[in-house]
């Protein structure tokens, strides 16, 4: 017969010095961790209402758009802005900075003679 022998995990090595060694696994779960809050830490949110806006006002975002939208609400947030202006690539959003979300978005055109209310800081993104 031809037995497959498995070595069990989770169970920590000792030395010959009677050390316990821990195991890397460990580590790297909490590694992992640190990175999975950080990624939904930093992904900016778009409100239901700020995509019914975006749908009207013909307003999308790439992929590195949205990452320099993060970028903004990270700088707003070191400054310890609540709400903030954020304006790039001619269009504009507000959003809640705690929440990291999307309140209302703006085209170039919409931006034109408008006055922004009820926020206290704005980032102007290149």
């Amino acid at each position: 017969m031809i037995y497959n022998i498995k070595p069990i995990s989770g169970i920590p090595s000792v030395k010959p010095s009677g050390e316990v060694q821990q195991k890397q696994s460990v580590q790297k779960t909490s590694s992992f961790e640190a990175i999975l809050n950080q990624k939904l830490n930093s992904d900016v949110k778009i409100s239901k209402h700020a995509q019914m806006r975006m749908q009207t006002r013909n307003v999308s975002l790439t992929e590195q758009q949205q990452l320099k939208l993060s970028q903004a609400v990270d700088k707003a947030s070191a400054k310890g802005v609540n709400d903030t202006l954020v304006v790039m690539d001619k269009m504009a959003f507000i959003v809640n900075v705690k929440n990291r979300t999307v309140i209302t978005a703006l085209s170039s055109g919409d931006m034109k003679d408008n006055v922004f209310t009820n926020i206290d800081g704005a980032v102007f993104t290149d």
